[in-house]
């Protein structure tokens, strides 16, 4: 007697080969354990400061106002799962940023929550989350 059953083939793999460790989900898992935090968007700000000194400023309403893209990308988070094919809509930091001279090449972005080093220009896959 066989160790395999006939007619059994495996478990099926998605399409798409996930990358090690991974899991593939339809939903989004939670990305934070406590509330969404509220704002005032007449009170919100985004700021740019180079390493001149120079300072750029947008308002809740101005970056409404910049154009928006759409883009599908695939997204594997730190937390082993992974998502196929979401889609995006709002302003590309390459618009954002178009007229902030500098010559760094990372960012350092601080928030209420954390700060974490950015590389510049972007890189074109989403590996991260939460």
């Amino acid at each position: 007697m066989g160790i395999v059953s006939p007619g059994f083939h495996g478990r099926g793999r998605p399409a798409v080969e996930l990358p090690p460790g991974q899991y593939l989900t339809e939903d989004f898992p939670v990305l934070s354990a406590g509330p969404t935090p509220r704002i005032v968007p007449e009170d919100w700000e985004f700021t740019v400061t180079t390493e001149t000194g120079a300072t750029y400023r947008w308002t809740w309403s101005g970056l409404l106002a910049l154009p928006v893209e759409t883009v599908m990308v695939d997204i594997h988070c730190v937390t082993r799962w992974s998502k196929f094919g979401t889609t995006w809509q709002g302003v590309s930091l390459d618009t954002l940023l178009a007229d902030v001279a500098s010559a760094a090449d990372f960012a350092l972005r601080t928030a209420t929550r954390r700060n974490e080093a950015i590389r510049w220009p972007r890189q074109p896959t989403a590996t991260g989350c939460g």
